[in-house]
């Protein structure tokens, strides 16, 4: 990509005016608009699929990483008429929202020339919001933990997701931490990918005190793994994967193997997990798109009895076992109150128009 000031492009036959290509968004590396620019459109092959039809969140630095960003979401009005948006009711706001779909590779680029450095995409498509086309844990290390413990956590959600035959997919965050995504792409509701989430977020602290909280207090979060599962909720988002992130190098939100989570873990190396973005082009380039199964793999979540009914000891028992420890023959686990309350999932109706 040109790296002068201003640029005409035309991308499927659609023109495009680029600006500012040589300012310097990255301070400490001198990773340039255009650089960023160039990114997006060299990924775009890969990420534009796992963008399009969802509704797109963006974060934008328009004076760089070291300033403050702001979050956009409903779609700028000085946007090009073949950007396409999707108005969508906002409860909190109680109004439209009119959120960019980022479709195609001219409206990403597009995007890109906004400075929006970091991606944040609804898991589900804007055709049919209340239906999540994934599920996401977001693993987050409280200092001093970082990585490696993020990997060890996630090797234990995976023993149970292996246990129940679902297929999970990690990825780095592109920051401290990484995110553990399984896929649905089959009639679902938050009001079961949610609640679902958070049983099983609660049964790996409970079985791993030491290092997991699923409590959003940061004050509980020291030198622990936050598992965060309210990130399974129609109205918040989680950065996309190949997404860049605002960090002092121009880190990507990276698909990895289990192999290299395990590898990680073994090495107690948290610089192996640590991508930017040519890195992440050269990966894509060597073993495709290790993301693609979320786009078309069907699978569903177990009707697990007592998942919200105050039972969480019947999912305990298997997560126990997943994560070799070995439970006392006959004697049930005894649930703390908390754990046996019921964990709140109710139908709500909502306003969704879309265009």
């Amino acid at each position: 990509m040109p790296l002068s000031p201003d640029h005409i492009v035309e991308i499927g036959g659609r023109q495009l005016k680029l600006t500012n290509l040589d300012k310097v968004l990255y301070p400490a590396t001198g990773f340039t608009k255009g650089q960023v620019i160039d990114y997006y459109a060299r990924i775009a092959p890969v990420l534009v699929p796992h963008l399009s039809g969802k509704p797109l969140t963006l974060k934008r630095y328009p004076n760089g990483v070291n300033e403050p960003p702001f979050f956009e979401k409903n779609a700028t009005k000085h946007r090009p008429e073949w950007v396409k948006t999707a108005p969508i009711w906002s409860e909190g706001n109680q109004r439209e929202v009119n959120y960019i779909l980022a479709n195609d590779l001219a409206t990403l680029v597009w995007v890109a020339n906004l400075a929006a450095i970091e991606l944040h995409p609804s898991l589900s498509l804007a055709a049919d919001i209340e239906c999540p086309r994934s599920m996401v844990f977001d693993l987050d290390p409280g200092p001093p933990a970082n990585i490696v413990q993020c990997c060890q956590v996630a090797v234990w959600l995976r023993a149970i997701f292996d246990h129940f035959k679902l297929q999970s997919f990690p990825k780095t965050s592109g920051s401290k931490g990484m995110q553990i995504y399984v896929p649905l792409n089959t009639k679902t509701s938050y009001d079961e990918t949610k609640p679902f989430a958070h049983a099983l977020a609660r049964l790996l602290e409970n079985e791993h005190r030491e290092l997991v909280v699923s409590d959003m207090k940061k004050a509980a979060r020291t030198n622990k793994i936050f598992v965060d599962w309210s990130q399974n909720d129609e109205h918040k988002t989680t950065v996309s994967v190949y997404s860049l992130r605002a960090r002092e190098h121009p880190t990507v939100s990276t698909p990895i193997t289990w192999e290299e989570v395990e590898r990680t873990l073994k090495k107690k190396d948290a610089s192996l997990l640590v991508f930017e973005s040519q890195q992440t082009l050269e990966r894509v380039a060597k073993m495709g798109d290790l993301f693609a199964p979320l786009l078309s793999l069907k699978q569903k979540l177990p009707k697990l009895a007592g998942i919200g009914e105050g039972e969480p000891q019947v999912v305990s028992e298997i997560a126990a076992q997943a994560s070799r420890k070995k439970p006392v023959p006959g004697k049930p686990r005894k649930s703390s109150e908390s754990e046996t309350q019921p964990l709140k999932g109710q139908s709500r109706k909502r306003s969704v128009r879309h265009r």
